[in-house]
């Protein structure tokens, strides 16, 4: 057997973790308080701007929407 067949049966060492302090006082932190609340998503202020309606009602559109309301509950 060659050298290359003797190295692909071999397995492979397992990587060295490197020591890092922002994850070590993560840790620490956790630990004594508590995991984090789960993140909040803030509604998008463009998408609120655009579920409002361009251009407001006019007076005659106003009234119409009176009168459409007013029409079923009058007695004459």
């Amino acid at each position: 057997m060659g050298f290359a067949a003797l190295r692909e049966r071999e397995m492979s060492k397992p990587k060295k973790k490197v020591f890092s302090k922002v994850k070590a006082v993560k840790s620490n932190a956790r630990d004594r308080v508590g995991t984090p609340p789960p993140e909040r998503v803030l509604p998008d202020p463009k998408q609120k701007i655009a579920a409002k309606p361009k251009h407001k009602k006019t007076f005659a559109d106003l009234l119409g929407s009176i009168d459409s309301l007013d029409a079923p509950g009058e007695d004459q």
